[in-house]
């Protein structure tokens, strides 16, 4: 679990209500036309930029990357990788028979390589699938972003919708209240959608895509190396690039 986008989600949302609270009636802040042009108008809008397809698909990937820390550690999979080398430079690639990864994409170029594929068909083949997920995350990201755009457009409308009803009755006093209510608070959703929800989920999303590609790149590097079988000390150093701060330092 990111305990940071659930700290950040709900500390905004307290400090919203608290703000209310204090200065007023929670439920005033409450209501349901107004919610529906934005929310509704939103999901609308970004229907028409993407496939239903595409929707579903990153809806579920950006709330996974957003709300849940990658289990593909690099430091794991550079000494996974250092690991299988050493195998490699005594037994030959058969020895890595009975080595299980935890890492799917890594277990995958393993067992291509157990499997007699040459390094060129191995190479594409992941490349292939990395290139697909880098896709969809940059998908994800701009759907979001593309949320961040549309919700305060939408509570934008909803404002105009809420002063046209409003002017359109100004002989009612009783019609007023609910018009300027549509037309006030269609702003305010629009806003905390924007910018507590969706431009920050886009950013997250962007940032865990760069480190998970970045991962991904080790592990495609890291079996093309494996079944070169390269020495373990020069692959420490072909590694090493893709771990933060580089490759560790030998104990002395």
């Amino acid at each position: 679990m990111d305990l940071a986008t659930l700290i950040g989600v709900i500390g905004g949302l307290v400090v919203i209500v608290a703000a209310i609270m204090l200065g007023g009636d929670l439920g005033s802040f409450f209501n349901v036309p107004g919610l529906a042009v934005v929310v509704g108008g939103t999901a609308c809008a970004t229907l028409v930029k993407f496939t239903l397809a595409d929707f579903m698909k990153v809806m579920k990937r950006g709330v996974g990357l957003a709300f849940k820390n990658t289990q593909d550690d690099p430091r794991y999979i550079f000494d996974q990788a250092i690991e299988m080398a050493t195998t490699v430079r005594k037994n030959g690639l058969l020895g890595l028979e009975n080595v299980s990864v935890d890492n799917e994409l890594f277990q995958r170029g393993i067992s291509m390589c157990l499997d007699g594929h040459s390094v060129e068909i191995i190479r594409d083949s992941i490349t292939r699938e990395v290139e697909m997920a880098i896709q969809t995350d940059e998908l994800g990201e701009n759907m979001f972003r593309g949320i961040g755009d549309a919700a305060p457009a939408w509570g934008m409308i909803g404002t105009l919708i809420g002063l046209v009803q409003m002017l359109g009755n100004l002989d009612d006093p009783a019609s007023i209240g609910p018009a300027m209510a549509i037309a006030m608070l269609t702003t305010f959703y629009g806003a905390v959608i924007a910018n507590l929800m969706a431009l920050p989920m886009a950013d997250k999303m962007g940032i865990k895509a760069e480190k998970t590609t970045n991962t991904k790149q080790l592990i495609i590097e890291s079996v093309c190396q494996i079944h070169a079988s390269q020495n373990p000390n020069v692959l420490k150093e072909l590694l090493g690039v893709y771990l933060p701060g580089g490759a560790p330092k030998e104990e002395e």
